[in-house]
Order: C-alpha cells, then structure tokens, then sequence
C-alpha cells in the first residue's frame, strides 16, 4: 500500500535581499585608513609621515585589489604614492588653483562642460572607486554640478538643442561608479538625439577596480547604438595585472576602443623606462597610448610637478624608444583653449 503523501504545509516566500553585484561589495571593502593600508604593506613606521589633515580634507580610497599591485616594504612605490596623503598636499603654492582646468567657466548646464568643439562632456558622478592625489577634479563641486542630479534632463535637452554635438563624454567621478541600469537610463535617453555619432568614456574602473567590468555591464556597452571608445587611466605597467588584461579583453570583445591617458608624475612614471614600459604593457592589454599629460596645476598636487623641459626631455627620449604608436601625445590643459595644447 503506498502512503498518502504528507499534506503541503503552506509558507510565506521568504524575502531576501536583492543580490548586488560583487564589484559593489569590492566597492564598500575599499581601503579607507591610512594607517591600514601602510600596515597591509608592512610600512607601519612610514605612519608618522601621514597627513590626517590632508586625508580629512581629501579622504583616502583604494581597492584591496589595487592595494595587492603595491609592492610591500617599499614606501615609494608608485602606486602607493598616487593615493597616500602626505603632508605636502597642505603647503599652498603660487599657481596652483581649486579649479586648474576652467571647468567653472565651461559649464553649459548642471553637470555639463562644453571646451571643444563637438563634444559635450557629462560630469555624471562625483564618486570614484580611487581618490588619486593629483586629481584636478579633487575640490570640484560635486553635489550642485552633476548631470544626474535632475534625471539627466537638462544635460539631455542642452545636447538635443546643439546639432554641433556629435560627441558625448561620459566622466566624472567615474561614470562606471554608476549602477549598469543608471547607465542605460541615460544612454537610452542619449539614443533619442539624432546628431550623436560617437560615445566616449572615461574610467579608471576597469585598472583599479576590474570586477566592475561584469556581465550586466558588457551586455549594456555591446548593445549602444554608437562606436564606443573607453578612455582608461594607468599611470604605471603595474598597475596591470591578469584581472586588468581580461577586464580589458572583455571590453574590446563588447566592441569598444581602447586608449589610455596618464599624467606625468614625479616620483611615480618620470623617466623614460616608466613611460616606455606603461606603453608597452598597455598595449599587451590591447591599450593605445593616447594623451600624456602635464599635471593639472590643481591645489594639492604641486609636488607630483615635472618641469616642461624635463617633460619635453622624457617624452623625446619616449619617441627615440618606441614606435610611433606607443608614443603618447605630451600636452597640457589650459583654460580656456580650443583643444589639449601640445608641449
């Protein structure tokens, strides 16, 4: 005789948390404390030489991934010097300004810069998954000045009205910092603007933080109905790595172009075996050189400066080395111009 099966005992679904992607988690985990991330290097006694008041002005952040290119017991590392706030940061220098580009005088509407010709670029975040030292965009203000603070609307409509726009740029901040869905809003809303011809994007995400470059994210950048070219930033060849060379072959399958932009840092990519090595392990990746640029004269950063002839120096001593298109273009922003001024 077979047994009557037991009577289904009802419950409630359980509710669970939406899953967020784990580049998210990675995102949250990031290194926040100077005095850990010396510790996690083994450069516990560098401590004293740390400038809390430079870290609450500019607060540290910095992948645990990115954290384990440095190399341990070394405090000049290159890495670790474009993220560890020192002290210098706090000494103000003639010339250096709070807004070393002109973005201020740029702004076309809320969180939209137009400089060039053609192109409008979205300040579309402030957060970033890094806070660089040098950034010339380290006191700019975010919280009034990002094209996503009113749903996109008014940067969509200033580049609806101007058929000079053929060019969008995506920055920030990092706009890859956005949730992939923040992303489709407004590239779906982007769509509608009959005279885009390009899309660019400018991102450290996919070298500090290469879990951001998911499978949500590739779907979304395959299917743009634009050619796509993602402007990376690595200033140093360690900052590649395996996670950084698949990242970036994931991006080139999705369709996009891939070039790389670095400033030239002192103490960090200012000789010509660091450029020609940034170049060439680049371009293993599937990355073209594109711009090297002269510091921004931002406050704060006055001590990563390399003087123009000494830039001028390193950059023929690059040409001599290389073939031609490994060779980045050595420029300066000035406000103001009509386009990157070469040095």
């Amino acid at each position: 005789m077979i047994p009557a099966a037991p009577i289904a005992t009802q419950h409630a679904p359980a509710q669970h948390a939406p899953v967020q992607p784990r580049w998210q988690q990675l995102w949250r985990d990031a290194v926040r404390d100077p005095r850990e991330l010396l510790a996690l290097l083994g450069l516990g006694q560098v401590a004293m030489g740390i400038s809390d008041a430079a870290a609450a002005q500019f607060p540290l952040r910095v992948p645990r991934g990115f954290v384990a290119r440095m190399r341990r017991s070394d405090p000049a590392d290159p890495l670790l010097r474009q993220v560890l706030p020192l002290d210098d940061e706090l000494r103000p220098i003639p010339g250096f300004s709070l807004d070393a580009v002109g973005d201020s005088a740029a702004k076309a509407a809320d969180g939209v810069i137009r400089k060039y010709h053609g192109r409008a670029l979205l300040v579309s975040t402030g957060s970033c998954a890094v806070h660089c030292r040098y950034c010339f965009r380290r006191h700019f203000p975010y919280a009034e000045e990002s094209a996503a603070a009113a749903g996109w609307r008014g940067a969509i409509d200033l580049i609806g009205a101007d058929a000079s726009i053929e060019e969008v740029i995506l920055s920030g901040g990092d706009p890859w910092s956005l949730a992939t869905a923040k992303l489709a809003e407004l590239t779906d809303a982007l769509a509608a603007v009959p005279h885009l011809k390009r899309l660019r994007i400018h991102t450290r995400l996919p070298v500090v933080l290469p879990e951001r470059i998911d499978r949500a994210l590739l779907d979304w950048l395959a299917h743009l109905p634009w050619p796509v070219t993602v402007v990376l930033h690595a200033n140093h060849a360690a900052e590649f790595d395996a996670s950084v060379d698949a990242a970036l072959a994931q991006l080139r399958a999705a369709g996009a172009t891939l070039l790389n932009q670095a400033v030239l840092l002192a103490g960090v990519n200012d000789s010509v075996d660091a450029l020609a090595a940034l170049s060439e392990r680049g371009f293993e990746a599937g990355v073209l050189p594109y711009y090297l640029h002269q510091l921004d004269r931002v406050q704060g950063a006055a001590h990563f400066e390399v003087p123009d002839e000494q830039a001028r120096r390193l950059h023929a001593g690059l040409a001599a080395r290389l073939s031609g298109y490994l060779v980045p273009k050595l420029v300066r922003e000035v406000a103001g111009d009509s386009g990157k001024r070469p040095l």
